[in-house]
């Protein structure tokens, strides 16, 4: 009960640092720069007999076929029974103004009943875009984590050893699409989307902009977006680091997180609660089993039996009402505390309060 209270309080505090400013790179991007998707089929070699049942994954069969086909080699007669291939995907995102020549990782992960990636080689795969165009071409050794085996009567695994990455194995082939518009729209968007924060920002620019060029470089648009004016003979990039490493107070909104699986519980600093009263207990059943042996009398030519018994009891407990005045967070995580609750409680609660109007905050349930 003390390590679980100890958990909550250590959440609340890390939700609520003191004041503190924030590069405008670190809550905002610029529009337009960001990376894109890509995906590809292919197969990994060279397991130790852990790769895909060809009768169970007919699509691995075919692909072998094919690879082989474009070497020139001829199995369409036969029937390979191979159990060193597995087919898999590849995935990997191209960033932001990439170009032909440089490296980035892969991931690849099974798509057949594979045992195990480890030891495998990926075959030279092509990744392609959202628009079907191929954008890199990934190959090489796969490093898995993961462990896998199985002997006579007992088998272990340990991780996914059915994923693995390829660090730098693919090859750009073709540039990312998009550039810096020197004289296009310039915008910000936040990632935490305010309107407090966007004319913070705005003001914060803005101030640099009468310093530094003598005029004013920013405007807000909505409380997503803040448009950005590019000063004569000053490229797109410098202006973009200049801006970025501004310092600004990000405001957010009062909010409260609730995770029911793990119990973890993340309470804003904003969070406030109207004065309400609260009563929580719980009902235990404890149902027990227990056998009796029921011995006959002597010279009756009976036989002796089990006979089992079952004791149910059924207790509650808690069902105080305490009041709750907490019109901050400190008071009101000092009132949950002193109800002596777990964190499956405290989720109970804090929805209870959510529906009866009295917690403002907007309540994430994950």
């Amino acid at each position: 009960m003390k390590f679980w209270q100890g958990v909550i309080v250590a959440l609340l505090i890390l939700a609520t640092p003191a004041t503190a400013a924030t590069r405008i790179k670190d809550i905002a991007d610029v529009k337009g720069v960001r990376g894109n998707q890509l995906v590809g089929y292919g197969l990994v070699i060279g397991l130790n007999g852990t790769g895909d049942t060809l009768r169970s994954a007919p699509f691995t069969q075919q692909s072998i076929q094919s690879m082989l086909d474009r070497m020139g080699v001829n199995i369409r007669n036969g029937q390979p029974r191979t159990r060193n291939v597995a087919a898999v995907m590849v995935t990997a995102e191209l960033p932001a103004f990439a170009s032909k020549g440089q490296r980035i990782d892969v991931t690849v992960s099974s798509l057949g009943d594979a045992k195990s990636l480890a030891g495998g080689t990926l075959v030279m795969t092509s990744l392609s875009g959202a628009n079907e165009t191929i954008y890199a071409v990934a190959q090489g050794p796969v490093a898995v984590s993961g462990v896998a085996a199985t002997g006579a009567a007992q088998s272990i695994t340990q991780g996914v050893p059915t994923s693995g990455r390829i660090s730098n194995g693919a090859f750009i082939e073709r540039d990312a699409p998009g550039n810096f518009a020197e004289d296009g729209e310039l915008e910000l968007q936040l990632r935490n989307p305010d309107f407090r924060t966007a004319i913070r920002i705005v003001d914060v620019i803005n101030s640099y902009g009468q310093a530094r060029f003598g005029m004013r470089l920013a405007r807000e648009k909505d409380f997503r977006s803040v448009e950005l004016r590019k000063p004569k003979d000053l490229a797109t990039a410098r202006l973009f680091a200049e801006v970025g490493d501004l310092f600004v107070e990000p405001d957010q909104t009062a909010r409260v997180v609730l995770d029911e699986r793990t119990g973890t519980i993340v309470i804003g600093k904003d969070v406030r609660i109207s004065t309400v009263a609260v009563s929580h207990g719980t009902i235990t059943v404890k149902i027990a089993e227990s056998a009796m042996v029921s011995q006959p009398e002597p010279f009756s030519n009976g036989e002796t039996v089990v006979v089992p018994q079952t004791a149910v009891d059924v207790s509650e407990a808690g069902g105080s009402v305490s009041p709750l005045q907490g019109a901050s967070l400190q008071e009101l995580v000092t009132a949950l505390n002193r109800m002596g609750l777990k964190p499956q409680g405290i989720i109970a609660i804090l929805q209870a309060i959510k529906a009866a109007g009295a917690l403002h905050a907007e309540l994430v349930v994950q």
